[in-house]
């Protein structure tokens, strides 16, 4: 089990994927809830360890987001306070569409979400 740091996450695909070898936190919420449930948890000393706004689909175009944590805390990391926050802020200003997709286009947006994380993944397991 990977326990340097916590994935939390809206897209059923992670825990399927990795769910019995790392820490991942499935929570069948929205977009920006998840960004907000990452700002709690920096709030409460973890450190943003992957970008909010990875990747190159907007917040309004996908309803999937996995972002990493560290497991660890520590004193709030100003850093990551601010890179939420705008992440958050960002979020507020579009136009949510992906609730418009046929059924198919959300395993595609999965997917994306999948391969942005697996590739944090092997950096993070890296160091």
């Amino acid at each position: 089990m990977q326990n340097d740091y916590i994935i939390i996450t809206n897209n059923p695909l992670v825990p399927e994927k990795i769910g019995k070898t790392h820490n991942v936190e499935y929570k069948e919420i929205s977009y920006e809830e998840v960004l907000r449930a990452v700002r709690d948890r920096i709030h409460e000393g973890h450190t943003l360890l992957s970008h909010p706004l990875s990747g190159s689909v907007k917040p309004n175009e996908t309803p999937y987001k996995s972002i990493m944590l560290s497991a660890g805390k520590g004193e709030v990391d100003p850093r990551s306070v601010v890179i939420i926050e705008n992440a958050i802020e960002a979020c507020g200003k579009f136009v949510l569409k992906s609730d418009k997709y046929k059924r198919e286009v959300y395993d595609d947006f999965q997917m994306i979400d999948w391969t942005l994380l697996e590739s944090a993944i092997t950096s993070a397991d890296v160091w």
